[in-house]
């Protein structure tokens, strides 16, 4: 006579069998979710021409070996390229999503090629006062750049504010299962919030690029647009709906004196009204 086997389990089921145990109260499921971190504001700074002068060495550097590994690698006229990378950057935010999209590029490569500097130290410019202007500023910092990450940090350390800030979202971070993201993205920027346990309403995104704002107002975002940077002249007032606030220098924020913290404080109501 054989021996009776013993259920393979030793606690026991609830009522309702294998299926009540495999079921959870909406309750549990909400518990389980990363809950965003309660707090003042999460300020999302873009990196090139906000955190510094880009324009001055790192842009024209950056533009002339873009244009130059397009030459190489697609076997192409120097004004197609150029117009190419021009072309890119407008319609997706970054070239490389451009070229993720339509030319079989081997694309770490082409960011290490195009973010390589014999001298970056020399050709990095910032505001007089950074590290005080940034940490001044209340609540969470992150900076949210189409660069790749060791670009960014090497930049970070060189302006002495890497510290500052919690994470570096870089464009390798942007990427998901479905391929390369970039700004002005929504889904990515979602997801990066989420990540950082932030919520839409709490991030006031600092960036030059107005095109990148205007996208990310539609969220529910902040949006301050730094103009200090950018080649060219701009009218010096008036700025389009989709901006919260217009500034020339990153002071324009610092809460050192009395209409520095009313600015800031009306900026962030603002956001979450």
């Amino acid at each position: 006579m054989n021996a009776r086997r013993k259920p393979a389990h030793d606690t026991p089921l609830p009522a309702g069998g294998l299926q009540a145990a495999g079921r959870q109260r909406p309750s549990e499921r909400r518990s389980r979710r990363i809950r965003p971190l309660a707090g003042g504001p999460v300020w999302l700074f873009d990196l090139d021409n906000t955190l510094h002068h880009a324009t001055h060495a790192i842009f024209p550097a950056i533009n002339r070996a873009m244009t130059q590994y397009l030459v190489d690698a697609l076997q192409i006229e120097h004004a197609r390229a150029d117009h190419l990378r021009k072309h890119y950057t407008h319609r997706y935010g970054a070239v490389l999503i451009g070229l993720a999209r339509h030319h079989p590029i081997d694309l770490t490569d082409f960011l290490q090629a195009v973010h390589t500097f014999a001298d970056l130290p020399a050709m990095v410019r910032a505001e007089r006062g950074l590290a005080r202007l940034v940490a001044g500023l209340p609540g969470r910092k992150i900076v949210l750049t189409n660069a790749p990450e060791t670009y960014a940090r090497d930049v970070l350390r060189e302006l002495r504010i890497e510290r500052l800030f919690e994470r570096v979202i870089a464009i390798e971070q942007m990427r998901d299962r479905r391929g390369w993201r970039a700004k002005p993205d929504a889904a990515m920027l979602r997801r990066a919030l989420r990540d950082a346990r932030a919520r839409l309403s709490d991030a006031i995104l600092v960036e030059d690029t107005r095109g990148h704002l205007k996208r990310y107002k539609r969220l529910g975002i902040g949006t301050v647009w730094i103009t200090g940077h950018l080649p060219g002249h701009l009218p010096r007032h008036g700025r389009p709906h989709y901006i919260d606030r217009r500034i020339g220098s990153l002071k324009s924020l610092r809460l050192g004196s009395r209409s520095g913290r009313q600015k800031c404080s009306r900026l962030t109501r603002k956001i979450r009204q």
